[in-house]
């Protein structure tokens, strides 16, 4: 618990933290700004004369974002802000501590969201078939195979680059069909591969992985480099240019673009967001609405050309 802490505020944080340490399982991060965020709005109210959580108004909360919007605090962190103090007073009033949540009639700070940029799916086969196929009679090399293989997993999973370049061979459960990623604060998550990605991958593995070890192994890493060691952020978003530049992809293409592409493609097929989330590891699903919002554009294009009230009398 923060030192400064006023003291008609300790118990109500106290019993906040020991909630969401405990029954909420949240990481040291997300934790230690919920309380960062909640200890700083206990310091306003208290300069206010407010003497617990439970005596603020909406004015008080209201007079808080006023004074962080003054201070220069930008409009995702006041937004952070709110959630912060939103959990606190749903928490208090479901222990008893509060007897309303004045948090329910407080807008959200507005705050610029940027869509993420995507590839079609066209695209996103024109650039995978770019690397490691047969031409003219000519065989992949164990780098382009090695390329396939990664980047078919990367867009059949929506894996992040550092994902990628950690997973080791023991955690593609073939059989299964499905990949065992450790992802942000070390979380575990299965995510099922898809028979294309499986397929490269074995390709892989049988023609070309045992070519890239040049030393004694250490671990299994799945995608050596030419020194045989795991390949670093710079190399897979190496990878990605050459195969983008190959297939003739005008777009900014990088590393997170295959994860946005995934999630994305998934909604536009019809995929339920709570299974979008947990596979891209998203521990709020609003972080993953923000790819409903793409969805939403590919919605109202369709509804544009393809609704009869769309069209003109004159058509």
């Amino acid at each position: 618990m923060h030192s400064n802490v006023p003291k008609g505020f300790a118990a109500d944080l106290s019993a906040f933290k020991d909630y969401i340490s405990l029954e909420r399982g949240l990481s040291t991060t997300t934790l230690d700004a919920y309380l960062h965020d909640t200890t700083r709005l206990a310091e306003h109210l208290d300069s206010c004369n407010i003497d617990k959580f439970s005596d603020a108004n909406r004015h008080h909360l209201s007079g808080f974002f006023v004074v962080l919007s003054n201070l220069g605090i930008a409009p995702v962190s006041r937004a952070r802000y709110l959630s912060s103090i939103r959990h606190l007073y749903r928490f208090l009033v479901s222990a008893g501590r509060a007897t309303a949540d004045v948090t329910e009639t407080i807008q959200v700070p507005a705050k610029t969201r940027h869509l993420p940029s995507t590839l079609s799916v066209a695209e996103m086969v024109r650039l995978l078939q770019s690397v490691g196929e047969t031409i003219a009679g000519v065989p992949p090399t164990k780098y382009e195979l090695r390329d396939r293989a990664l980047l078919e997993l990367m867009y059949a999973c929506g894996l992040r680059v550092s994902e990628v370049t950690a997973i080791r061979q023991r955690q593609v459960l073939f059989d299964m069909e499905l990949i065992r990623v450790i992802g942000k604060g070390s979380k575990e998550r299965m995510i099922p591969i898809g028979m294309t990605a499986i397929t490269w991958i074995k390709k892989y593995m049988n023609e070309a992985r045992a070519q890239l070890i040049t030393q004694k192994p250490t671990d299994d890493v799945l995608f050596l480099s030419k020194r045989g060691t795991m390949l670093s952020r710079m190399s897979v978003w190496n990878i990605i240019q050459q195969a983008a530049g190959k297939a003739g992809i005008q777009t900014h293409v990088h590393p997170h673009l295959f994860r946005h592409s995934f999630a994305t493609h998934l909604l536009e097929g019809g995929a339920d967001l709570r299974a979008v989330q947990e596979m891209l590891g998203h521990a709020d699903i609003g972080t993953t609405q923000i790819y409903t919002h793409v969805d939403r554009e590919y919605i109202r294009e369709v509804h544009t050309l393809f609704h009869p009230r769309n069209k003109s009398e004159h058509d």
